[in-house]
């Protein structure tokens, strides 16, 4: 446990379970990852403060629509979402940048503000230092509580002692399997008390070409992103990779209802990472895959979070059934 100051006047309290055992889990990751069939690098590395950085300049491109739908649900039924949360613990889980948390604060008075404790989980540590300062100065009467930690292994680390309403927006459970999303679900089940709600964002089923364009902006800003992960792995493990021998592939695997991104070979690699002793090789034109982003259909989604032993309690979606904002409780 350790404190950063947040302005002159208070300071962030910030509990950090990553920093003794994150070389050791991505060495375990990357060793597996690249001894695949098809071989991938888990999207949780991409979230350095760079990866933080630049995938804010991807939620604000005009072909990624994801945050602008999910912003107008949230606007929309901001108060419905919070309705009898009075007091008790907001924890966001991957929370990144400030923007959709601040649209449910807003809706409520500093008195409400006061009685409540904010708990935003990422795994990048100035990315959630940097948004909990910036909402400190915007919400003084707001206690924040950081938790540097990788929600799909680390939920234990969240308090039990208060009622909670927990957060996982930006259709992020996408980025999970269907083994590896109930999982998560079930273990979202073992921390929710009787009158704890979870919200789950979820990116629904839409045009291939809607999806495609999303992950493959003009600017090349989500190529810039993909890549990223590489440098975030050389960092921490020593490693050699060069981003100019990969290139960005992005689609959308129908069969799967998914977006795919991978790093395409475009001649032979041959990665060593010092830290670890570990080396591997990727031929040319094989890929590693980075990232999935399951596109969502409203009973596949009932099914995956009645298997986990929770209910939908509430849908909220646009007009155009783009995006939806799932409120789950414990059956």
């Amino acid at each position: 446990m350790h404190t950063v100051a947040a302005t002159q006047e208070s300071q962030l309290e910030i509990q950090d379970c990553m920093s003794t055992d994150l070389r050791v889990h991505m060495a375990i990751d990357v060793g597996l990852g690249l001894t695949a069939d098809q071989k991938y690098l888990p999207s949780k590395y991409f979230y350095d403060a760079r990866g933080s950085q630049l995938f804010e300049l991807i939620c604000h491109l005009p072909e990624y629509y994801l945050t602008r739908r999910e912003l107008l649900v949230l606007r929309k039924f901001a108060r419905s979402l919070t309705k009898g949360f009075q007091n008790g613990d907001l924890v966001e889980l991957g929370s990144g940048s400030h923007w959709k948390i601040r649209t449910l604060l807003d809706r409520m008075d500093n008195c409400a503000r006061s009685r409540i404790r904010y708990v935003p989980v990422d795994v990048s540590e100035q990315a959630i230092v940097e948004a909990s300062s910036e909402l400190a100065m915007t919400y003084p009467e707001l206690t924040i509580t950081p938790l540097i930690a990788d929600f799909t292994t680390h939920l234990h680390k969240i308090s039990y002692d208060r009622m909670k309403l927990m957060f996982l927006f930006g259709s992020t459970i996408g980025n999970l399997d269907r083994h590896e999303a109930r999982t998560f679900l079930c273990s979202v089940r073992d921390c929710l008390g009787p009158r704890d709600r979870f919200l789950l964002g979820l990116d629904m089923i839409k045009p291939a070409s809607i999806l495609e364009a999303a992950y493959n902006d003009s600017q090349k800003v989500t190529a810039a992103f993909n890549k990223n992960i590489l440098l975030v792995v050389n960092r921490r493990l020593w490693g050699n990779f060069k981003l100019s021998d990969f290139d960005h592939v992005a689609f959308f695997n129908e069969s799967e209802e998914r977006v795919e991104m991978h790093l395409r070979a475009n001649r032979m690699v041959n990665v060593n990472f010092c830290a670890t002793g570990f080396s591997a090789s990727i031929e040319k034109g094989e890929t590693i895959r980075t990232e999935i982003c399951r596109k969502f259909r409203r009973e596949a989604v009932e099914q995956m979070v009645d298997e986990a032993g929770l209910r939908v309690s509430g849908w909220y979606s646009d007009l155009d059934n783009w995006f939806s904002i799932v409120e789950i409780v414990r059956t």
